[in-house]
């Protein structure tokens, strides 16, 4: 199987509006998101039956006993976090521990224990087409690296035998994208014509190559500023890396994504220049003459 991650700097980029296009275009079988912090591609990719929703365990919390508790003060001593405090009783906050085990490890009379904390749930939707893998982050857990490794681990265990995965990955370069490029064939980034998407660009580029993860770049909403978009291709270009393409912005596209469609499910200017982008990129995969790309009509 051949894995294809799509990501971008910063959220708002169309990172998943290409993904759920080149989802459409190559007829996945097996795709997953994995922004868990805030995953939207549901939203398009809908109509699947739900296989299966588990509760995510993440790191455990502590928890005092106190009626056990002889108040040495040890424990909230030796937090690094900052997570015990006293309010008439020794309590933790669960937003603030990491769970390290340290309190427990310097109570004197074993009040304290680790207890496992559910930090999201995991959810796999499926036919006997396709597989979609997803999951989401509870709010103030962070786990998320964790969490988006048992996405692709659930989409790769559905789907053995699928010939191609689309991931839609999480914006930036934090825990989640890292886990998230970890084994994938080839990083697709989109990119946006500004100062600050240049930048969050280099930096992607930086992230995949202590992977060795090959990338290649493509811009959305290319027309909203020329001159940075030749920017972005001269960045290619002195770096060698594969450019596949600029799409323009299209208001077509927002009235697809209200209305839980792709952009390519509307005849579109984006539509048209989302093919040209999902056909050199596949090139890039090394899939160019194996997978089917749907015409235009279909």
């Amino acid at each position: 199987m051949k894995q294809l991650l799509i990501l971008s700097g910063k959220g708002g980029t169309g990172k998943t509006t290409v993904a759920s296009a080149f989802i459409k275009l190559s007829q996945a079988r097996a795709y997953a998101d994995c922004d868990v912090d805030a995953p939207n591609l549901h939203l398009v990719m809908q109509n699947l039956p739900v296989l299966d929703r588990t509760d995510y365990y993440g790191l455990p919390k502590a928890q005092i006993y106190t009626d056990q508790c002889i108040e040495c003060d040890l424990c909230r001593q030796h937090c690094r976090f900052e997570a015990i405090h006293v309010n008439g009783t020794y309590q933790v906050d669960p937003f603030a521990c990491e769970g390290c085990g340290v309190c427990a490890a310097v109570c004197p009379v074993r009040a304290i224990e680790l207890k496992p904390a559910t930090a999201g749930e995991l959810m796999l939707y499926g036919d006997d087409r396709s597989v979609f893998s997803t999951a989401q982050l509870k709010m103030g857990s962070g786990t998320s690296g964790l969490l988006v490794t048992e996405v692709k681990k659930r989409l790769m265990a559905a789907a053995p035998s699928a010939e191609l995965a689309i991931i839609d990955g999480s914006p930036g370069i934090g825990c989640p994208v890292i886990a998230s490029i970890s084994g994938v064939d080839l990083v697709l980034i989109v990119a946006e014509p500004s100062l600050s998407g240049i930048s969050d660009l280099d930096r992607i580029v930086l992230t995949a190559a202590k992977f060795q993860t090959p990338v290649a770049v493509c811009i959305n909403k290319a027309d909203t500023n020329e001159g940075n978009a030749a920017l972005i291709e001269s960045f290619c270009e002195e770096r060698g890396i594969p450019f596949t393409g600029r799409i323009p912005f299209d208001p077509m596209a927002v009235q697809a994504i209200n209305t839980g469609r792709t952009i390519v499910d509307l005849d579109c200017p984006a539509g048209d220049a989302v093919r040209e982008v999902f056909s050199k990129t596949l090139i890039q995969l090394g899939k160019g003459k194996s997978l089917t790309i749907l015409s235009k009509k279909e």
